[in-house]
């Protein structure tokens, strides 16, 4: 029967939900996939002949796999991170003549992912980025319809579905080796929080570069990604037994909350500690001092995200490779230096800079790992 006058009109869930079968099934039996059988075919039929559901011109699009539309889901895209690649992914699409449908979700996990990817199929999206960099969401990749485009951003440890991010464990490793090469006998971090792929792998590649070194590793501070708990945490710095000298901080925020802590205890930056951030977000080069920090290249993993998924699209198959990891770059200004002890010593460490503040301006900031 058809809708009548005062209701709205059907959409692919609503025939997925009385057909009791996914949105991914439904469009399959619209797009006429063999790989349903006859039994759910038959549900799904009838439960579209019983709402008068009829298909819009987008998912026609889909039937032909000519919409040229991907599809993006992000979670807590507000954050630095996730807007910079989202807003790439756009324009790396539109370079290659798609345009992106975007979902943001407040929870990543399975239940939402399935959501998500069915509301874009409706769209008649050909494929879809999943920016997953939550543990949380490791799991729920395996969910996707079987033969369905995908490609994850930052998802490290999926199974299954290829993955595109920056090497967080080379940046950590970056920014750790540039505090030691500068004569600090160890170097202590602020990480973010638990459950962040991101976090999780600064926090390896820094006590990796530390024990390569035969250094001591500090106990971890944690922090949320804001500048309030980056404060909180360099003000606990300042009161660890023992000499603080060096601080990698996971995100740039946060150090920024580090140095505002470190100058109200009348702590000089880089004189007496030396700090190192993450992401060189806009700001970085116009903290007091300059911030030496990781640069994430965005533009990089957007373009060959949108690489890998159209690969598959055209080929209509797996991508070849599943694991593509982006080279970070360290970005240096003038809050490292130079430990003073190891100038005074003779000790000067390769590859060191001046210890005077803001030498390297943001006009002249040296790229290191380019």
């Amino acid at each position: 029967m058809g809708t009548s006058p005062d209701r709205r009109t059907p959409v692919m869930a609503d025939v997925a939900k009385l057909a009791g079968v996914s949105p991914q099934t439904v469009s399959r039996v619209l797009n006429d996939h063999p790989r349903v059988c006859a039994e759910t075919r038959a549900r799904v039929v009838l439960a579209i002949e019983r709402l008068g559901y009829r298909r819009n011109l987008t998912a026609r699009a889909l039937v032909t796999r000519h919409s040229r539309r991907l599809g993006v889901v992000s979670f807590d895209a507000t954050r630095y991170g996730r807007a910079g690649i989202v807003f790439a992914i756009e324009q790396a699409a539109r370079e290659r003549g798609y345009s992106v449908s975007i979902v943001n979700l407040r929870t990543l996990d399975r239940a939402g992912i399935d959501a998500a990817v069915g509301h874009l199929a409706e769209q008649g999206v050909e494929g879809v980025v999943i920016i997953g960099p939550r543990s949380s969401a490791t799991g729920a990749f395996g969910g996707l319809p079987e033969g369905t485009p995908a490609v994850v951003v930052e998802g490290w440890g999926t199974g299954g579905v290829p993955v595109v991010g920056v090497d967080q464990v080379e940046g950590a490793m970056l920014a750790t080796g540039h505090l030691l090469e500068l004569g600090h006998e160890t170097v202590w971090h602020v990480a973010g929080p638990a459950g962040w792929l991101e976090a999780d792998g600064r926090v390896q590649g820094w006590r990796a570069a530390l024990r390569a070194a035969g250094r001591q590793v500090p106990d971890v501070l944690i922090g949320d990604w804001s500048p309030r708990s980056g404060y909180q945490a360099g003000k606990l710095l300042m009161t660890l037994p023992g000499r603080v000298t060096a601080v990698f901080v996971a995100n740039d925020q946060m150090a920024l909350g580090v140095l505002r802590a470190l100058a109200e205890a009348g702590v000089p930056v880089p004189g007496q500690v030396s700090v190192v951030g993450f992401d060189d977000i806009a700001e970085s080069e116009f903290f007091s001092p300059p911030l030496t920090t990781v640069r994430q290249d965005f533009a990089a993993v957007a373009r060959d995200s949108v690489d890998v998924l159209l690969a598959q699209i055209e080929s209509d198959g797996p991508a070849e490779r599943e694991r593509l990891a982006v080279t970070p770059q360290l970005i240096v200004r003038g809050s490292a230096a130079v430990m003073f002890d190891a100038f005074q010593e003779g000790r000067r460490p390769p590859n060191a800079v001046s210890s005077r503040v803001g030498e390297n301006s943001a006009e002249d900031a040296e790229v290191v790992g380019a």
